[in-house]
């Protein structure tokens, strides 16, 4: 270890995983499994289904398992984690040879086919910007906004799952959305 450098609590549980203890792979699957889900469901654009997502994410705790000795562990998990989840669910969508649509995305893809070229790159912009946005809100609140109103999990499951009482979830819920409101009709600014 370099001086005047202290390891994270990521960096920890990645070098634990390298030393081959099952305590923090399960560690590892309970704190990030909504990051790996929000990655996956970003990805995918809402072309799979829920069941689809969990299999995704154990496939991409497994082949972290797999891969534990060849772990950099001072890079973390993020993104080593981002990156198989990206891969996974683009791997998954070749694969299908229908992706199942949600009913909002038919309906909007309709609309897509009556629409210009310039309208349909609008729409793609505005969508960029409001993940973008999501993101910038950072953890638990990006997984707590994308699992509850993306996913439409329980509000008290997915609080229970991040670790947050209910309460203080309803409160981060309410001041993500006044963030998000501010970013995208404000100018705000989430750099």
């Amino acid at each position: 270890m370099t001086p005047g450098w202290s390891e994270t609590r990521e960096q920890k549980l990645a070098r634990r995983l390298a030393q081959g203890r099952r305590d923090a792979l399960e560690q590892i699957v309970r704190t990030y499994t909504p990051y790996v889900s929000s990655v996956a469901w970003r990805t995918a654009q809402g072309q799979v289904s829920r069941e689809d997502m969990e299999e995704i994410a154990a496939d991409v705790f497994l082949a972290l398992w797999n891969s534990r000795d060849r772990l950099k562990t001072e890079k973390g998990l993020r993104p080593w984690l981002a990156a198989s989840a990206r891969n996974r669910t683009i791997d998954r969508l070749r694969r299908a040879k229908a992706p199942p649509s949600a009913p909002l995305e038919e309906a909007s893809a309709q609309a897509d086919s009556t629409q210009g070229p310039e309208s349909q790159a609008e729409q793609r912009e505005q969508s960029r910007r409001l993940w973008k946005a999501v993101e910038s809100l950072g953890e638990p609140d990006t997984s707590l906004i994308v699992r509850y109103y993306v996913q439409q999990e329980k509000l008290k499951d997915v609080a229970a799952e991040l670790g947050l009482n209910l309460s203080t979830a309803k409160s981060r819920l309410r001041r993500g959305r006044q963030r998000l409101k501010e970013i995208l009709t404000q100018g705000g600014d989430w750099e």
